[in-house]
């Protein structure tokens, strides 16, 4: 069957693409506004796109109302940003900082979540989280309907010791990140739990 997206309202069209573009990883983003206050959102538009340099992209979209979400107005008055990977055991304690809160409350405190500082920007990360990315921001692109494109150049990276298989190899145990993914529908997710090799063809 063929969805000729140009005779689509917005809403099937999102629908059709998380449904299909599955697994998605999770950027659980904290970020602060110039007053201080600290703010967590998980994203399910996040990838990575690119090594060197390294460069995440997270999909940020706007509220009917027009008013900028908390993230947003953050990135884009500081220029800085933290990702923050969700393991199974916090998925709990990510879907509470996805409720729809006022820009003065703090999530991490309604979630029950600690922070950690960061190195290099001035936001902390999620202390509980397995990895953590900290972030400046590269570029942020307009792409319509109050959604944008943010681009973050990483800048460094935490992994808890114990996730770390080899530390000047830098071998990570991805497995035992034990990290979720988003896919379609209200509240559906995925849990890295069945893997398969292939060899590349020589």
């Amino acid at each position: 069957m063929l969805f000729d997206f140009a005779d689509l309202p917005p809403r099937e069209q999102y629908k059709l693409m998380v449904s299909t573009v599955v697994p998605r990883p999770i950027a659980w983003v904290t970020s602060r506004s110039l007053d201080g206050t600290i703010n967590a959102a998980p994203f399910a538009f996040f990838n990575t796109f690119g090594g060197s340099p390294p460069v995440v992209a997270i999909g940020l979209t706007g509220r009917p109302s027009g008013v900028l979400k908390d993230t947003r107005a953050n990135i884009e008055a500081t220029g800085e940003f933290v990702v923050n990977l969700v393991p199974y055991e916090l998925a709990e304690k990510m879907n509470i900082t996805a409720g729809e809160f006022g820009p003065e409350t703090n999530e991490l405190d309604m979630a029950q979540l600690t922070t950690a500082p960061c190195d290099f920007v001035t936001v902390p990360r999620i202390a509980e989280a397995p990895v953590s990315l900290e972030c400046h921001r590269f570029m942020l692109l307009d792409i319509g309907a109050g959604s944008q494109l943010c681009l973050g150049r990483v800048r460094a990276m935490h992994v808890r010791d114990e996730l770390v298989l080899d530390a000047e190899r830098h071998h990570i145990d991805t497995p035992k990140l034990d990290l979720i993914a988003r896919l379609h529908g209200t509240g559906w997710y995925a849990r890295l739990s069945d893997m398969f090799q292939i060899g590349r063809p020589k």
